[in-house]
């Protein structure tokens, strides 16, 4: 699931998306909605959108999705123009982001995996 042209400076979506990368959604969720940055409204509405669409589709369990993958690219940025002393104008960058969330449902379980020992070298 992705946003793009998110109004946001992407060094800023990073600090958030980071914060939620390798978590489970309802822990992310839980997590965002109580950081205090305007960042992580928008990746809050990214992760609903991205339950909402599992679950709708039926084949999937939400209480098992896990934010695989999470990254912010950077967007197409908007100049602006601020007029300044003895005619001169200085850029004001406006950045936007690209959010992008992989989500995945298979939850690792806590008991270590059994090794499995070749039987020709015994």
């Amino acid at each position: 699931m992705s946003a793009h042209g998110v109004r946001i400076a992407p060094r800023k979506a990073r600090v958030i998306v980071n914060m939620v990368k390798h978590s489970y959604a309802d822990e992310a969720l839980r997590a965002l909605k109580f950081t205090p940055r305007r960042g992580a409204r928008v990746v809050e509405k990214l992760i609903e959108a991205a339950l909402s669409s599992m679950e709708a589709d039926g084949s999937w369990d939400i209480d098992e999705v896990r934010i695989a993958e999470a990254w912010v690219n950077e967007g197409p940025t908007l100049r602006r123009f601020l007029p300044r002393a003895m005619g001169r104008a200085t850029r004001i960058r406006k950045r936007t982001s690209h959010i992008h969330l992989v989500l995945d449902s298979s939850r690792k379980s806590a008991t270590p995996q059994e090794s499995t020992v070749d039987e020709g070298q015994e």
